[in-house]
């Protein structure tokens, strides 16, 4: 779409064609294509950073918004734009704009979406580079913010003030894997006058659409689950019209914070087997979650779709499948964690997440290495606590190869 809300280029796939009911299985590989006249089977990348314009006034025309056609590729680009499209269609959004990395989608939207003098109120179990964002680099432009625990409703309504302008969460969070109620914070948000964006990474729109919940804009990194191959790196800012045309757009247009046309095309290609892969990594990692509850070494595993999780009843009842992400404490703190990881032999030592393949990172060393012990210690960021990203090789081979590690503890 162009700044104006109109569509960016001619070719594209009117909205309403064959796919008005489409669900979303469908909408993963059919949803925003567009063809060039070569009908091509497969989405075209569009490898471009400009393009050509048949006159001086057609150029003209292109940057006032009389023709809808593209300008530039940190404007828009075509692939970009299916990537887009297809994105808004599984989240059930109006809009979405495709970033280069997750953590630019989180701070385009905080930036694009606040002033100075404006309040955040975030729950306080989130990435370590998110919690860098709201607490270190929007109180440089004047911005507030309070963190709080984001179970607890009456601490969301203690907290808002008349300055409050948007609210935080991760849910499930990284790596606590803590659930929010969406659609009660939302309602806060409401009342507050303010917006609620939810950071929706863990769970993919295979697993959870947030704003039919209630929130107002979704951030995703596209990096993990998105991707699912632990390929390029990518973010999506899922909202309304009116804070893409009024806030969102200029900020992007003018800042570049944009996506590659090869990576957009990557992500593209990877959503038509979002669904099956997140169906694949839940039952793994159920499997997994419960292959753990029964080891003596570990104290305590962390999934959503588990009864024994706080969140249990919340997370049925907004998310589809219980993700792809288990945490684990194991005994003896971090000597005995790291203990562990050097003698696995199947899952890979790394702190990224939602790849095919098993990962595993020692949080408190790694992705929350900057907080302070008793911030981590508040969050529930223990020196045993062990994040494993569920990957889809066989669900026995990866419990036998957490069972060689707990051997070594």
């Amino acid at each position: 779409m162009t700044q104006s809300g109109k569509p960016r280029h001619k070719t594209r796939m009117a909205a309403g064609r064959k796919g008005a009911n489409w669900r979303a299985r469908t909408l993963a590989i059919r949803g925003g294509q567009s063809r060039t006249p070569f009908q091509e089977t497969a989405e075209a990348l569009f490898l471009t950073s400009g393009y050509a314009y048949d006159s001086a006034a057609q150029a003209a025309a292109r940057f006032t918004g009389e023709d809808d056609g593209f300008q530039y590729t940190r404007f828009g680009n075509p692939t970009i734009a299916m990537f887009e499209d297809r994105m808004a269609a599984l989240e059930g959004a109006p809009c979405a704009r495709a970033t280069a990395s997750g953590m630019a989608a989180v701070s385009a939207a905080l930036l694009a979406g606040l002033d100075a003098g404006d309040h955040v109120v975030a729950a306080r179990a989130m990435f370590g580079s998110c919690r860098a964002v709201i607490a270190e680099i929007l109180p440089r432009f004047g911005i507030s913010h309070t963190l709080i625990d984001g179970s607890d409703l009456d601490a969301w309504r203690g907290a808002v003030t008349e300055r409050t302008r948007m609210l935080f969460v991760e849910t499930p969070a990284n790596p606590t894997l803590d659930i929010v109620d969406i659609a009660a914070v939302a309602e806060i948000a409401e009342r507050a006058r303010a917006q609620l964006i939810v950071d929706n990474a863990f769970a993919s729109p295979a697993l959870q659409q947030p704003m039919k919940h209630g929130a107002h804009i979704v951030v995703h990194s596209s990096t993990k689950f998105i991707d699912g191959q632990g390929r390029c790196l990518g973010g999506v800012i899922l909202c309304g019209k009116d804070f893409l045309e009024k806030r969102l757009q200029p900020y992007l247009r003018n800042t570049g914070p944009v996506m590659s046309p090869f990576n957009a095309w990557v992500h593209l290609k990877s959503l038509e087997t979002l669904d099956l892969r997140m169906r694949a990594h839940c039952e793994n990692a159920a499997k997994v979650a419960d292959f753990l509850a029964a080891q003596k070494k570990v104290l305590r595993v962390r999934y959503p779709f588990r009864e024994d999780h706080p969140g249990y009843a919340l997370a049925r009842r907004q998310m589809s499948g219980g993700g792809g992400v288990v945490g684990f404490d194991v005994a003896g703190g971090k000597d005995a964690a790291f203990r562990l990881m050097d003698a696995l032999a199947l899952i890979d030592i790394s702190n990224n997440l939602g790849d095919a393949k098993s990962l595993i990172t020692h949080p408190e060393t790694t992705t929350h290495q900057r907080l302070k012990p008793d911030t981590r210690d508040e969050l529930g960021i223990g020196p045993g606590l062990l994040r494993l990203s569920v990957g889809l090789e066989d669900a026995e081979d990866i419990c036998e190869d957490l069972e060689r590690g707990l051997a070594a503890v």
